[in-house]
């Protein structure tokens, strides 16, 4: 039977040392970048269609900022990280003028994000009452994604790319959010690339996220949550299996080849290296969305990491993050730096004489 001993935490101090570091780091994200687009909607205000009987939404507001791995560059900004490469490719259209200019306003580098005309945007479309933040306040949502495969000239520009960015940065961020095969930024080609490079450059870390094909990375980090990695269908309200958590984790992080991040929600995360650690969440009070959490949790271990964090430090640094950023009601939030140091207090003082997993 495969154990797993609670994470015993870090000092304010050593918080201070990493946090102090990242605005020296460099970062590539390589993924697929979205323009996440609100229409905040009035309900006081709606109309009926004379042509066809239907509500006519009145929209009082409209808002975007990059979404999916988008999210991830706002959490990396916020949090003070120095240089920000984003890596993918969008749509020479409206939606991808709206999302070069949120992130030039962040001050990330633009040059290895493709603009080509024969490709959407990707977007998610978000109507919302603004009398409503919850999560109920939303309407159905409406998304633009590529449905063909992505050209393989393209994905040669791709992997030029990355190469050439291994010799500027620290970390690589890898973030697979298309759900149709080959559709996006991340494929085959770029997949197998990144399993033979991450052994030739040990000093910069490779992280991946995948919504639907994380088994298919090789020997690089690996974030995935707990049903991704049990293939257990998603019902928030149980606990985990921790038996069943414990021994998925073992086989995974075998199958790979490196080490495996595993997120639990309201019970935080576990990681395999260099033993297999339970980190606790921050427990917090009020409503919560937890839109964006896990991209906020990537990018506060990503920092970490690369500011010399061990892996279960990181993953502690990804949860802060992330229990500041499902407080922020009705968007996609961040978490600034500033804001950690009190969170770990929080957390700390959170923490029983219990040394193990809670059964």
């Amino acid at each position: 039977m495969v154990s797993a001993k609670r994470f015993e935490g870090i000092t304010q101090e050593r918080l201070t040392a990493l946090l102090e570091r990242f605005p020296s780091r460099r970062v590539a994200v390589v993924g697929d970048f979205f323009l996440d687009k609100y229409l905040d909607v009035d309900p006081r205000l709606a109309e009926t269609s004379l042509e066809t009987g239907k509500i006519a939404h009145q929209v009082v507001r409209v808002r975007h900022s990059p979404g999916a791995a988008g999210t991830v560059v706002c959490n990396l900004a916020a949090l003070g990280v120095g240089t920000i490469y984003c890596v993918g490719i969008i749509g020479d259209d409206g939606e991808g003028y709206e999302l070069r200019q949120d992130l030039q306003r962040l001050g990330c580098r633009l040059e290895h994000l493709q603009v080509v005309p024969d490709r959407f945007t990707p977007t998610y479309l978000k109507p919302r009452d603004i009398t409503d933040p919850s999560l109920a306040g939303e309407h159905s949502r409406y998304d633009t994604k590529n449905r063909t495969p992505t050209p393989e000239k393209l994905v040669d520009r791709l992997l030029s790319s990355v190469e050439n960015l291994l010799s500027e940065v620290d970390a690589v961020i890898v973030l697979d959010q298309v759900e149709e095969e080959e559709c996006g930024v991340v494929g085959r080609r770029l997949r197998e690339f990144l399993a033979q490079q991450a052994p030739r450059f040990p000093h910069i870390v490779f992280w991946a996220d995948s919504r639907r094909r994380i088994r298919q990375f090789r020997r690089i980090i690996l974030k995935c949550n707990r049903y991704e990695l049990t293939g257990s269908r998603p019902r928030e309200a149980d606990p985990p299996d921790w038996a069943a958590l414990l021994e998925a984790l073992k086989s995974f992080r075998e199958l790979n080849g490196a080490p495996a991040v595993v997120t639990l929600g309201e019970y935080g995360m576990m990681v395999s290296d260099p033993e297999i650690l339970w980190i606790p969440a921050v427990r917090v009070e009020g409503p919560t969305d937890p839109t964006g959490a896990g991209d906020s949790a990537t990018a506060g271990a990503v920092a970490a990491l690369a500011s010399g964090a061990s892996l279960p430090e990181a993953a502690l640094v990804g949860n802060l993050v992330a229990s500041i950023t499902v407080q922020q009601l009705a968007t996609t939030g961040t978490a600034k730096p500033e804001e950690l140091p009190p969170r770990l207090e929080l957390w700390r003082s959170q923490q029983s004489d219990q040394r193990s997993l809670p059964a």
